[in-house]
């Protein structure tokens, strides 16, 4: 089996594709490795590609005017994201930096508008994945106004429990407490207290590099 092969079997919205269109996308993807620290793209490059990770861990984020820094999502094995600047075929408004060695599974955006304009399978697949994004990003808004540390972190454990998301998600993460905190937006030493305190409430279950959940909902919900 090619290795453009293996890359199909490891996308989960393949799925809901016919055969005819199956083998439009193989022929549109790509893939590309990025080590930690690596910027994917800036705020302000074009990117004509909807990307996903293959395995890794990368963040989307941007700096305001006033140098504000926030965080508006981390993307895990299985995640996708990009799509509303594919279709728009606009210049990314954030950037993306790889915060683990990371590679990547990279769609033209040619590719991606003839499945857009042709399949129904990938329509519904959008449409899941941009309505899931947008309650992402009003969530992240508001929790970075209002939300003390622990509850940032609770939130952004969550993300990936997200089974719309993250369709490949279990019930455990391999996460160091550095890269918890790069997404948060907080210190590593803030990370370990709050991981302390949501153990304690018997939320979830560190170890090093690794968290197991036990309420994914109560998670989501923490501090509101």
């Amino acid at each position: 089996m090619s290795a453009r092969n293996d890359i199909v079997d490891s996308i989960v919205w393949a799925g809901e594709l016919k055969p005819d269109e199956l083998e439009r996308a193989r022929r549109g993807l790509a893939e590309r490795v990025f080590t930690k620290g690596s910027y994917i793209c800036h705020r302000g490059d074009r990117l004509d590609y909807w990307t996903g990770v293959v395995d890794g861990l990368i963040k989307i984020s941007a700096i305001s005017a006033a140098g504000k820094a926030m965080t508006f999502a981390g993307v895990t094995d299985g995640g996708w994201f990009g799509e509303g600047s594919v279709l728009k075929n606009e210049r990314r408004k954030y950037d993306v930096v790889a915060i683990r060695d990371t590679r990547l599974v990279m769609l033209s955006r040619s590719t991606f508008m003839w499945l857009f304009d042709n399949s129904t399978g990938f329509n519904r697949f959008l449409v899941r994945q941009l309505n899931e994004r947008m309650g992402q990003f009003i969530a992240t808004i508001e929790y970075d106004r209002i939300l003390d540390p622990t509850a940032r972190v609770a939130r952004n454990l969550s993300w990936f429990f997200n089974r719309a998301l993250y369709p490949l998600a279990g019930n455990e993460i391999e996460i160091s407490q550095e890269e918890l905190g790069l997404l948060a937006g907080v210190s590593r030493q803030v990370v370990n207290r709050s991981l302390r305190v949501l153990e304690e409430k018997g939320l979830l279950r560190a170890e090093h590099g690794r968290i197991m959940i036990v309420d994914a909902e109560a998670l989501s919900r923490y501090g509101s």
